[in-house]
């Protein structure tokens, strides 16, 4: 027998070693990156809104609009492509240099204004200001300029320059119930004549009234508001305003009270509204 079938044998044990999870992509290194980055684009803003004041937010919000307006409706030429004018007022588009009326205001007339064409909020702005400005200058001219300037409050809103004149205790804007104007009402008027015509806006008539007691059977706020602001057209075009410039005149009734008891004389109002020229 052979001496080396007496040697043990030799036994190798392969062990298999396993890798714990194998490879799962980065995928989830691009999702953690872009919720990082909208975090800290969200505190950045809760920053701004903390750190800048309503100017500051303003000018930051306007960088970020676009300054060159872009017309749906371009206007064409006379020569040999055919089309209109570009200063054509029945064809433009209201665009600042075109007109949207055959027969149109003077604030939307077009002018033949050459260069871009802009949004014209900020020239709106600018108008605001400027007749808020001169209607509390020019309230300080009059021997009873406390007095009107105690009916007067002025608010800027998405449709204009708001103007509203109400009544207080003692100092009614109309006579009575009806639509006489007082002397009060009338000095008014001639002053905020003389501020709206310092600007080429085109203007709106609203009167509101205070609420009747439900009992009535006949409630004539509908009648009174509507008629009010009629009367208050009329004082304005007696004082020198154009009868072009009025777009609109409207009676709002009981419908929008400025104080919580609608039938406080507050509600008495008239509103005189210097409208966006877009």
């Amino acid at each position: 027998m052979d001496a080396r079938s007496n040697a043990a044998p030799v036994i190798i044990k392969r062990k298999k070693i396993v890798a714990g999870g194998g490879h799962h992509g980065g995928a989830w290194k691009v999702a953690y990156a872009d919720f990082v980055t909208a975090m800290m684009a969200f505190f950045l803003l809760m920053w701004l809104l903390g750190a800048t004041t309503e100017k500051q937010r303003k000018g930051i919000a306007d960088y970020f609009n676009p300054t060159v307006t872009v017309n749906r409706v371009s206007g064409g030429g006379s020569g040999a492509f055919g089309g209109d004018s570009v200063f054509s007022e029945q064809s433009l588009a209201q665009s600042g240099t075109g007109a949207s009326r055959l027969h149109s205001t003077e604030s939307r007339q077009a002018r033949g204004d050459l260069g871009v064409a802009n949004t014209g909020a900020e020239e709106d702005e600018v108008t605001f200001a400027e007749v808020s400005e001169a209607l509390r200058a020019r309230s300080g001219e009059s021997l009873a300029s406390d007095e009107i300037l105690r009916h007067i409050v002025t608010r800027v809103t998405d449709e204009g320059l708001i103007i509203e004149i109400s009544d207080l205790d003692g100092a009614p804007l109309f006579q009575g119930e009806g639509a006489e104007p007082t002397a009060l009402l009338r000095d008014i008027a001639e002053l905020v004549t003389s501020v709206v015509g310092l600007v080429r806006n085109d203007l709106a008539i609203a009167a509101h009234t205070r609420a009747r007691p439900v009992i009535l059977v006949d409630n004539p706020v509908w009648d009174l508001s509507a008629a009010r602001a009629n009367r208050m057209r009329l004082l304005l075009e007696e004082a020198g305003a154009r009868p072009a410039r009025m777009r609109r005149v409207t009676g709002h009734a009981d419908r929008a009270p400025v104080v919580a008891n609608p039938m406080d004389l507050r509600n008495n109002r008239v509103e005189v509204i210097v409208l966006r020229s877009g």
